[in-house]
C-alpha cells in the first residue's frame, strides 16, 4: 500500500493512525470554531477539519428541509428528531474569508493540520492560498467530475468521502484524480445518518477498499462513543475522523453524537492504546517474555538416579515445570546420547549433562 504524505505527517499502513477531529458541522462562529480548534490541539489530535461553502449558491431551494436527532435526555440517551432548512444549517457555520485565514492561523499555532471539505472552485483556491496539505471531497460531489479535476490539480492530498457512492462511483472518481496526477488520496469509509444506523455502517468494507485500491483507508464515524472506531482500526482503517463538539445537547445537525471535552483526550488515548495493542502481523516474543514462559513450560526430570553412561532413552524421566533445562521438544532427539555424569533422582537434565558424540 502506497503512504500519503500530510505535510509533514504520513498517513498508511505502518504508520500511526492520523486522528483528525471533525468542527465543520458543530460550529457556529469563528469563536466557537477556534474553541474547538483548541480543545482538538489539547486533546492531541493530528488534525482539524471544517467545511467551506456558499449557502447561497449551494442551496438553489431555500425552502427544503434536512432531518437529524437532538439529544433530549443525557442521562438515557433519549433523542428527538428535528427537521429544519437545510439553508439555514449550513447558514450557521459559514465564515468569511478572513475568519478562515485567521482561523487557519490558529491551528497552525497549535500544531494542528487544518483541512476542509470544499464545495467550489474557490473554495479549492482558498485551501491552496492557505497553505493547506488536504482536501476533502463531500461524498455528495463523488461523481463532481470538475471538481475532482481542480482538487486533484493543486498536488494536495485529497480524501474522498463515499458516503452512499457504489464501488464504481468510487473507481471512476479515483481514475479522475489520478488522470491528474495525483496519486496523494486517502478513500473513507463514510456511514450515512445522522446518527448512522448500525446497520448502515458496514466497517468490513474497510478492508474491501484496502484490498481493491492501493491508498490509505479511512472512517468517518458518525455514532456515539468510540467503539465503532476502535473495531475500524482493527480492521485495518489508517485515518479516523471523529466530530467535536462543545455540548451534545446543542440542537443542530451532528452534536448528538460529537465527542465532548472531557471525552477528547480519552478517544485519543483509546486508539493509541488499541493501536500499541493491535502490535504487528508477526508472532514477535520479547527476552524478558521468553524468559518469563520458562516458569510455566515443563523441564526432563529424572524420576529416579541414574549413573554416567546410561543411555537417555532408557531412564525412566517425568516432565515437569519450570522449563529451565532440556525441553520436551527436544528430548525424542536426545534419547540416543548418554549420561556423562552420576545424577540423582528429580534431577532437572540439561545439555551439559549429556553426551554430544
Amino acid at each position: 500500500m502506497m503512504t500519503v504524505h500530510f505535510g509533514e505527517r504520513v498517513v498508511g499502513d505502518g504508520q500511526p493512525c492520523f486522528i483528525t477531529y471533525e468542527a465543520g458541522p458543530t460550529h457556529d462562529s469563528l469563536a466557537s470554531a477556534k474553541r474547538l480548534v483548541k480543545l482538538a490541539a489539547d486533546a492531541g489530535a493530528d488534525a482539524v477539519k471544517f467545511q467551506i461553502f456558499d449557502p447561497d449558491r449551494l442551496v438553489a431551494d431555500k425552502a427544503m428541509t434536512f432531518s437529524y436527532e437532538v439529544l433530549v435526555d443525557r442521562a438515557t440517551g433519549k433523542t428527538e428528531p428535528v427537521e429544519e432548512s437545510l439553508y439555514e444549517i449550513l447558514r450557521r457555520r459559514c465564515l468569511a474569508e478572513s475568519e478562515w485565514r485567521e482561523l487557519k492561523a490558529y491551528s497552525d499555532s497549535l500544531g494542528l493540520a487544518f483541512f476542509s471539505t470544499v464545495s467550489f472552485e474557490e473554495d479549492v483556491r482558498l485551501l491552496e492560498s492557505l497553505g493547506c496539505d488536504s482536501i476533502k471531497i463531500a461524498s455528495a460531489d463523488v461523481n463532481h467530475f470538475p471538481l475532482l479535476r481542480q482538487a486533484a490539480g493543486t498536488g494536495m492530498c485529497l480524501q474522498l468521502d463515499t458516503g452512499n457512492a457504489s464501488v464504481g462511483e468510487v473507481e471512476a472518481a479515483i481514475d479522475v484524480i489520478r488522470a491528474e496526477g495525483n496519486e496523494n488520496i486517502i478513500i473513507h469509509q463514510c456511514p450515512s445518518g445522522y446518527p448512522a444506523r448500525l446497520s448502515s455502517i458496514n466497517l468490513n468494507v474497510i478492508p474491501t477498499l484496502k484490498r481493491m485500491f492501493p491508498y490509505p483507508v479511512a472512517f468517518s464515524d458518525h455514532t456515539p462513543g468510540w467503539d465503532m472506531d476502535v473495531a475500524a482500526l482493527a480492521l485495518g482503517a489508517n485515518l479516523l475522523e471523529k466530530t467535536i463538539t462543545e455540548d451534545r445537547m446543542t440542537r443542530s445537525v451532528e452534536h448528538v453524537f460529537s465527542l465532548e471535552p472531557q471525552d477528547m483526550r480519552g478517544f485519543v488515548q483509546a486508539i493509541r492504546d488499541v493501536e500499541m495493542a493491535l502490535g504487528t502481523n508477526r508472532r514477535v516474543m520479547h527476552a524478558e517474555e521468553l524468559q518469563k514462559r520458562k516458569r510455566i513450560r515443563r523441564s526432563v526430570h529424572l524420576q529416579g538416579s541414574a549413573q554416567a553412561g546410561q543411555k537417555l532413552g532408557d531412564i525412566a524421566v517425568e516432565f515437569r515445570r519450570p522449563g529451565f533445562g532440556i525441553g520436551p521438544d527436544r528430548y525424542e532427539e536426545l534419547l540416543e546420547t548418554t549420561l556423562v555424569r552420576d545424577l540423582p533422582a528429580g534431577h532437572v537434565l540439561s545439555l551439559d549433562d549429556l553426551s554430544h558424540g
